[in-house]
């Protein structure tokens, strides 16, 4: 079992399972490094998928924590993705880390910041 701190940043990585975009080494060692590290982290298969669909999941994701942080691509096309969905990303509280151009490492020290492991309960 595990304790959520309502004020520790959520955490959102996109799997972007469809476009291929993202170089599949840093795919896998970001998802790989977050199911080591003890946080807890919400995987998407793709979010263009999510928005073209209008998922209502997007919009839970804006309303459901303070901080949100997300690993996909560009920052200004996730914004536009969560846009797209009725979802729009507030200016303040997100921050998107670009797995298409920063290297695995910079994106989980990104991703890390601000976030601690997972505490276990009896």
């Amino acid at each position: 079992m595990s304790v959520k701190d309502d004020a520790a940043p959520r955490i959102l990585y996109c799997r972007c399972a469809y476009a291929q975009v993202v170089p599949a080494e840093v795919k896998a060692a970001v998802l790989e490094g977050l199911a080591t590290s003890g946080v807890s982290f919400e995987a998407v298969p793709d979010l263009c998928e999510m928005a073209a669909r209008r998922d209502p999941h997007l919009q839970d994701l804006v309303r459901g924590a303070p901080h949100l942080k997300i690993a996909a691509c560009w920052p200004r096309a996730v914004r536009g993705l969560f846009a797209l969905a009725d979802a729009p990303l507030p200016d303040e509280g997100v921050e998107i880390l670009n797995m298409r151009t920063d290297s695995a490492a910079a994106v989980l020290d990104g991703l890390a910041r601000g976030v601690t492991a997972r505490e276990a309960t009896p």
